[in-house]
């Protein structure tokens, strides 16, 4: 681990509105190296793939063993910065390098600290911090949590020094979660959408007797119970709303034989609540014969000319056969 950091020192981080904050007074700084990713497909220099545009990428290492497992992502609104957390018990933060064109160059700042419980401890116990989802909702941060299931909610200002606020009700019952196939995804809908502003979770893989993935609309006038539809081999691991109130759903599939895939799915936003079972059409599809891993976190931002921009994290669960990658496309579909 590198020195510790002040909380003058510099711009770790994290993001409310458009303002850089950082994490706390006791981050620990990592030393990034950063590959560029300048083509999606291996051995093509293809960049339309379904209804995205390649914009780039990066893979990340670092001589620290702390990197890695890292479960989701938000970025400033410039874009510049990012905040995101590690299924082992960790925030990170740090921010981005870009060329004249936006692509991704490299990683500076990059630091990390620990996730605290209601009684202002931490722990590497999987069992206790297996965060899997975070977003960011006015001066707050809401982590999603397997395992031990639940949402709790941060201060924004300095989460990485704070014990939580206070938690949402999941109204999933609690017997009805898979320890570990529980809060998967958090996001929250855009103010101007069906929902305004209310936060959503989907499970990876908690499923009812009809085969269907547990989700809720926790806050608001909607609020209740909801089904994704799933189509084995695939599991949920993230999503984000697009500006028009549509819900992206990032999801995986593993197995021996075939590998590793990636696919990205969209939801009608309208059709989200109470008792409704939701499904929508793949609008992205990858396999290993593209630039992907163990794909994790999305996040969903509008660039400088008004472009909505999906950006992808991997979580290479600590391990040396797998990677740590940061990916960006922009999404051509009608997003509103």
């Amino acid at each position: 681990m590198g020195q510790r950091l002040s909380i003058l020192a510099g711009a770790l981080a994290l993001l409310t509105a458009s303002t850089v904050l950082p994490l706390s007074a006791q981050d620990e700084s990592i030393d990034i190296r950063s590959r560029v990713i300048s083509h999606f497909k291996v051995g093509s220099d293809e960049t339309r793939f379904g209804e995205f545009e390649f914009l780039g990428g990066l893979e990340l290492s670092s001589p620290s063993s702390t990197l890695g497992a890292m479960s989701a992502i938000r970025l400033s609104d410039d874009r510049s910065s990012f905040l995101g957390v590690m299924d082992t018990g960790l925030w990170y933060a740090g921010r981005f390098e870009r060329d004249e064109l936006g692509a991704l160059t490299g990683v500076t700042g990059f630091s990390v600290s620990p996730i605290l419980d209601a009684e202002g401890s931490s722990s590497s116990e999987k069992w206790r911090f297996d965060a899997e989802g975070m977003v960011l909702r006015g001066d707050e941060v809401l982590v999603s949590f397997e395992r031990n299931s639940r949402v709790d909610i941060y201060p924004a200002r300095a989460p990485g020094g704070s014990k939580p606020t206070g938690s949402l009700p999941l109204l999933i019952p609690l017997e009805e979660f898979r320890s570990n196939r529980g809060p998967e995804t958090i996001t929250v809908a855009p103010e101007d959408s069906a929902l305004a502003g209310a936060v959503v979770i989907v499970t990876e893989k908690s499923l009812n007797a009809e085969g269907d993935i547990y989700a809720a609309i926790l806050t608001g006038p909607s609020k209740g119970v909801f089904f994704v539809k799933r189509h084995p081999p695939y599991d949920i691991t993230d999503g984000d709303f697009l500006p028009n109130g549509d819900l992206l759903l990032l999801e995986r599939r593993f197995s021996i034989a075939e590998g590793i895939g990636m696919r990205i799915r969209r939801i009608d936003g309208s059709r989200l609540g109470k008792g409704n079972l939701v499904d929508g059409p793949v609008i992205l599809e990858a396999d290993f014969g593209n630039q992907i891993d163990n794909m994790e976190g999305l996040d969903v931002t509008t660039d400088a000319q008004g472009r909505s921009i999906v950006t992808l994290v991997s979580d290479d669960n600590h391990s040396i056969l797998q990677r740590n990658l940061i990916l960006e496309f922009r999404y051509l579909g009608d997003d509103g």
